[in-house]
């Protein structure tokens, strides 16, 4: 059955610290996937399983065979969206991976690269090309990985989507440009716009829902955002904006 044909569609948007211990981390997402089963979809922060561990980077990027034979089996009717790091020939990506009836149904590497944050040097930025929406029970998706909010270039790659998902670590010192970026991102796409962001120290939670009309659900004093959403809402928004 399509998503679109269902009332409430429903979302958790996890909002959890990155602990020392990547196999805690593993631990409370697993925890975290089998108490919201009944959801649409569940969301993670950005490389929440290892954070960026410069200093352990190799085992950090060797962790992900562990996570993902950990988590697939876990993942049935819903969806799962997060970013991991992972080795790549040579190279060293940040993916965002979707997951959805026990495969990994999507991939997405990061294509801006935060160089503040020395990402640059450590990491094989993706193409822009590759960053594309995609369909899964007749739902239209697309990803766009924290720093790249920032880009207008990039808002016009996945125009026309029902839900636009942001995986982040976005730092506590510029949490309102996300959260300005992110609500007008819904409203100029009229859209829905789910954002996971990391509950780190120096990290501006921020997680939220923002509907295609603008309005905002958030809390920053939550781990776990529940909230339920009316697809029928992007087409009624649509039609109305088309209308003036």
């Amino acid at each position: 059955m399509s998503y679109l044909s269902k009332k409430e569609y429903s979302l958790a948007i996890l909002q959890l610290k990155t602990q020392a211990s990547y196999r805690k981390n593993l631990e409370t997402l697993v925890h975290c996937i089998k108490i919201n089963q009944d959801k649409n979809l569940i969301v993670a922060p950005e490389v929440y399983l290892t954070a960026y561990d410069y200093d352990n980077f190799k085992e950090a990027y060797s962790f992900y065979n562990i996570a993902i034979e950990t988590i697939l089996p876990l993942i049935s009717n819903q969806i799962l969206i997060f970013t991991i790091i992972k080795k790549e020939g040579e190279k060293v990506v940040n993916q965002a991976i979707v997951i959805y009836n026990h495969k990994i149904v999507y991939r997405q590497n990061k294509y801006k690269l935060f160089k503040i944050g020395d990402e640059h040097k450590y990491f094989t930025a993706g193409e822009k090309e590759d960053i594309n929406p995609f369909t899964i029970n007749g739902v239209k998706y697309a990803i766009i990985i924290c720093f790249e909010l920032r880009f207008k270039e990039l808002w016009k790659r996945i125009e026309g989507v029902d839900i636009i998902i942001i995986p982040a670590m976005w730092g506590k010192a510029r949490q309102k440009h996300l959260e300005i970026l992110s609500q007008a991102l819904a409203i100029m796409n009229q859209c829905f716009v789910v954002v996971a962001n990391s509950a780190n120290i120096d990290m501006a939670k921020s997680s939220s829902v923002t509907y295609p009309w603008g309005e905002l659900t958030k809390n920053n004093k939550l781990k776990l955002i529940s909230n339920n959403i009316d697809l029928k809402e992007v087409t009624k928004v649509r039609r109305l904006v088309s209308m003036r």
